[in-house]
């Protein structure tokens, strides 16, 4: 995949504060063995019609710096892109399963997401998605996922509300 400098192809991205809540349960069936994850950094984002960009670069905290994570999201789709040390395209559609290529320094494989759920409220000055989703190897589910993005204005101390 080449490397794109997103904001460089992206107009009018403004500067944003990012906060990603996750949680991944990579033994699914078994009781708790789910992970809880608060991430918040700056990043970039912008909005046009029905479709908003929020990018950002990650960090040694997630394991994958030097790669920038960015979503395309529309209230019916979101594309999870990540170029740099890690590779990688997720599609996001309720009810649909997409396959998608991982390519890590140490090689690539194959993997499923199937998405449960997909909100979606973006505006001009940033928002909320959550997605529920679980991740396959062969058919044979070895994760389930999800996470709630917020976007608020750099500088902002109050969250964003749903579009």
């Amino acid at each position: 995949m080449p490397s794109v400098r997103i904001y460089a192809i992206i107009p009018n991205m403004k500067n944003v504060i990012i906060t990603i809540k996750g949680l991944q349960d990579a033994s699914p069936g078994q009781v708790d063995t789910a992970e809880a994850i608060e991430l918040i950094t700056s990043g970039e984002y912008s909005h046009l019609g029905r479709e908003s960009v929020l990018s950002y670069l990650e960090s040694e905290m997630t394991g994958m710096e030097g790669t920038r994570t960015t979503f395309r999201a529309s209230p019916e789709r979101v594309t999870l892109t990540r170029e740099g040390t890690l590779n990688t395209q997720m599609i996001f559609e309720q009810g649909k399963k997409h396959r998608f290529l991982y390519e890590t320094p140490y090689g690539a494989t194959s993997l499923g997401v199937d998405t449960r759920r997909l909100t979606c409220g973006f505006g001009e000055d940033g928002g909320e998605m959550e997605i529920d989703y679980t991740i396959d190897v062969d058919s044979v589910v070895v994760s389930e996922n999800s996470f709630i993005i917020s976007v608020r204005a750099s500088g902002s101390d109050r969250a964003i509300p749903c579009a």
